[in-house]
C-alpha cells in the first residue's frame, strides 16, 4: 500500500502541540464548568457539563484540525500491521473485563438524564485515541523508531489523566491514575498495530471508560472489587507482549526475500 500524500507534513512538536491543545481545551472547559471531579457522578447535569461538554467541543475541534493536516488515513490505519497478531489476545482480555464490569453495574441507579450524559462520554474513545494514538502517532513516526512511538504516545496518554488532580482529584489516586492509563493505553496500542487500524481501539476505548464510570455509580456487585486487579494484570500483559508488536509486515517480507 503506497502511503497517502499528506497536506501537511508530519512533525513530531506538530504531536505534540495538538496534544497540549487537546489537554488545555479540555481542561479549560471543564474548569468553566465549576464542577468538581469527584462530583461529576452526582447527576446527568454535573456529568454532562463537567465531562461530556469538553467532549463535545474536542471532538469537533479534532475533526477540523485532522481534515486541515490532511492525516485521517495515517491516522485512523497502518500502513503496515503488526507481523505477529497474537498478541490480540490482551485487547480481547480488556474487552471481556468491560462486558464483565458492565454485567456488575447498578444500572438501576441510573435515570434517563444520567445515562444520556453517559453516552456522551462514549466520544472519550475518539478524542484521546485520535489526539495520543492517532495525530501523535503519526508526528511522532516522522523521525523516531516505533519503540519510541509506543513509549510516548502511550506516555502522553497517561499524562493526559493528571489534569484530574487540577480539578480535584487527590494527588495518589491521580498518580495511579496516570500509570493505569499508560498501561491501558499499551492494550490500544497493542489494538492498532495487530488490526491495522485505530478504529477498533476507540470502540474498546469508548466501551472502557462507559464501563469503568459505570459501575462506580450506585451500588456495584460484588465482583466489582476484582476488576482493578484484572485491569492491573491485563495492563502488566500488555507491556510485557508489545515488544512483538513493533515489527511490521512490510519488514517481515523484506527479511524473507534476503
Amino acid at each position: 500500500m503506497s502511503s497517502p500524500v499528506l497536506r501537511v507534513r508530519p512533525r513530531v512538536w506538530i504531536g505534540f502541540a495538538i496534544w497540549i491543545a487537546y489537554v488545555l481545551v479540555v481542561f479549560g472547559v471543564q474548569v468553566a464548568s465549576g464542577i468538581p471531579y469527584d462530583e461529576w457522578g452526582d447527576s446527568g447535569s454535573n456529568l454532562f457539563l463537567g465531562g461530556g461538554l469538553s467532549l463535545i467541543v474536542a471532538t469537533i475541534l479534532l475533526a477540523i484540525t485532522t481534515s486541515v493536516l490532511g492525516w485521517w488515513r495515517p491516522a485512523l490505519f497502518e500502513d503496515t500491521r503488526s507481523h505477529h497478531r497474537w498478541p490480540v489476545f490482551v485487547p480481547i482480555l480488556l474487552a471481556l473485563t468491560a462486558i464483565l464490569t458492565l454485567a456488575v453495574t447498578d444500572w438501576a441507579s441510573y435515570d434517563g438524564a444520567f445515562f444520556a450524559a453517559s453516552l456522551v462520554l462514549l466520544l472519550v474513545g475518539f478524542t484521546e485515541e485520535m489526539t495520543s494514538r492517532g495525530l501523535m502517532i503519526v508526528a511522532l513516526r516522522s523521525r523516531l523508531s516505533e519503540v519510541w512511538v509506543w513509549f510516548l504516545s502511550s506516555a502522553a496518554f497517561g499524562l493526559m489523566h493528571f489534569m484530574n488532580f487540577f480539578l480535584g482529584q487527590d494527588l495518589v489516586p491521580t498518580l495511579i491514575q496516570v500509570g493505569s492509563a499508560f498501561a491501558i493505553g499499551t492494550v490500544f496500542y497493542i489494538l492498532r498495530r495487530t488490526t491495522g487500524t485505530l478504529i477498533w481501539a476507540m470502540v474498546l476505548h469508548a466501551v472502557w471508560d462507559f464501563s469503568v464510570f459505570a459501575v462506580g455509580h450506585g451500588n456495584p456487585g460484588p465482583l466489582a472489587n476484582a476488576l482493578g486487579v484484572l485491569q492491573m494484570t491485563i495492563g502488566i500483559l500488555a507491556i510485557a507482549v508489545v515488544w512483538f508488536t513493533f515489527r511490521s509486515t512490510r519488514t517481515a517480507d523484506a527479511d524473507a526475500t534476503v
